[in-house]
């Protein structure tokens, strides 16, 4: 027994030495030990962003992660950077030595390479166009970002910087995957310092780990809660909610505006609660909090179940549907 296990781990470590030998230079250092498969991901989906809850929170694209199950989907959600002027560079599958390895994401000063994946909202496949640092605040370009203005006022309009990059690939080389290298503006910051995904986007990919929905082999690539606006539970439940709403057309234009307004003034209070109180919401408040997402809850069902409807994307749903 222990001899086929060291072989095992011999076989394991001769196989990542290959795929570092073939990786692009910038990528290796990326490289997370342990996950490689030879079963590509899924393609990404396409899906709705949720507004950004509160001034300062970055976008964290969604990215198909591998447990003992097979592929599973974790969301899209809105996080607080580290520290002032850091950027998020995805992590990205890349295929190499016949196996499909992860590149882990990280925080740094400058966007690096993360395969030319399309992860959208601003992560094209190069670089980010969502919005940049100015002096100690972030600066969101609504072109690309979904901001609630009436939340967050540091805002900008810059059309010129969107891509139309269709390619949904989910994986960088091999068969079907994206053809993309490293520029040299992404090398350099493979080389700077970087910070390791925070505990809330750790609790993300976690919570996404425990429900067998988010599974490939459960939703066929099209996971029902593909974002959400922060690391929560009941919140993230409320956001897939609106967005199924807003899919199916059940929601109108001026419901989702008025329900995603609700659930920013929430995330704000939540947010502003937690400052006051060293991180923390007091018993009273966490009552109160409950109490408001209850309204919210029920005002998503009665807006999903009244007679107003988005003909417009009815129609376009229906005309879709399979004959």
């Amino acid at each position: 027994m222990v001899h086929k296990i060291i072989s095992l781990r011999t076989l394991f470590l001769a196989l990542f030495i290959g795929l570092v030998s073939l990786a692009p230079t910038p990528a290796k250092a990326q490289i997370a030990v342990g996950i490689s498969i030879r079963i590509a991901p899924p393609a990404i989906p396409v899906y709705v962003q949720p507004a950004c809850p509160v001034e300062g929170y970055l976008w964290t694209p969604g990215y198909w992660a591998y447990g003992d199950a097979g592929y599973y989907w974790v969301p899209g959600v809105w996080i607080a950077p580290p520290r002032v002027g850091v950027l998020w560079t995805p992590g990205y599958w890349g295929w190499g030595g016949g196996i499909y390895a992860w590149h882990a994401g990280y925080w740094g000063p400058h966007i690096g390479f993360y395969g030319g994946v399309n992860y959208g909202f601003g992560y094209g496949g190069v670089g980010f166009v969502g919005g940049e640092w100015r002096g100690g605040r972030f600066a969101y370009n609504t072109a690309v970002v979904n901001v609630n203005t009436t939340v967050v006022r540091n805002v900008y309009v810059n059309k010129t910087v969107i891509v139309n990059n269709t390619n949904r690939a989910a994986f960088n080389g091999g068969p079907g995957g994206i053809a993309a290298q490293p520029n040299q503006a992404e090398i350099a910051a493979s080389r700077e310092s970087h910070i390791q995904p925070t505990s809330a986007q750790i609790s993300n990919q976690h919570m996404a780990s425990t429900n067998r929905a988010n599974f490939a082999s459960e939703n066929h690539g099209r996971p029902a809660t593909a974002a959400m606006s922060r690391v929560n539970a009941r919140e993230a439940n409320q956001q897939a909610r609106i967005a199924q709403g807003v899919k199916s057309g059940q929601l109108t234009p001026g419901e989702t505006s008025h329900l995603e307004n609700k659930e920013a003034h929430i995330s704000n209070e939540v947010h502003n609660d937690r400052a006051a109180n060293g991180g923390k919401l007091t018993p009273q408040e966490k009552a109160q909090v409950n109490h408001q997402q209850n309204a919210a809850s029920k005002q998503i069902y009665n807006d999903k179940h009244n007679a107003r409807t988005d003909k417009p994307v009815q129609e376009r749903n229906e005309e879709h549907k399979p004959r």
